[in-house]
């Protein structure tokens, strides 16, 4: 099985959404991973990828050496309100050929580091709670389970519990507002 270093961990562009899309589309089909039940259109994960850009939020992938996106991760904005402007909820998504390689680590590692720099203060992961790996390689980041929502999802004819996670980061200075 090839190792998750092989692949470099980059800044997504936008020829790289297609890619993204794929990854994000086959998890919606198959997995609990996201709660969406319709796969998304290249529009709209295209305009996704712009209010990224827009709002400065983080968009990382994981290429092999040539070139083809084996994994992408990204940080959202939590809530619209202005008082959870320094809270993201983060999204680690890795193909499925690639799984177990590593790569969600190296994908998580570069989020919580850009998080870091644009002052933020908290990181929220939400995980089906049956995605033992996404919980394990959130706590081996530091995140620290807060909730635990039970039969609040519904995806493939059953009721699913929702674990939220949290990391908090180094303070930086007080915010203004």
């Amino acid at each position: 099985m090839p190792d998750g270093h092989a692949h470099a961990i980059r800044p997504a562009t936008r020829d790289d959404v297609p890619a993204i899309l794929a990854i994000y589309n086959h998890a919606v089909l198959h997995t609990t991973a996201t709660y969406d039940y319709e796969p998304r259109t290249l529009e709209q994960r295209l305009a996704w990828y712009e209010e990224h850009v827009r709002d400065g939020l983080p968009v990382f992938v994981a290429v092999d050496a040539a070139g083809i996106v084996a994994g992408w991760s990204s940080l959202s904005r939590y809530h619209a309100k202005p008082g959870y402007q320094f809270t993201a909820e983060n999204s680690v998504y890795v193909a499925e050929a690639h799984r177990g390689q590593g790569l969600g680590a190296r994908l998580l590692a570069p989020l919580i580091e850009a998080a870091q720099r644009r002052g933020l203060r908290a990181i929220i992961a939400v995980i089906d709670s049956g995605n033992e790996a996404s919980l394990r390689l959130h706590a081996r980041f530091g995140f620290e389970q807060v909730g635990y929502f039970r039969q609040i999802g519904y995806k493939f004819g059953r009721w699913l519990d929702v674990v939220y996670l949290e990391r908090l980061l180094e303070p930086s200075a007080s915010p203004a507002g």
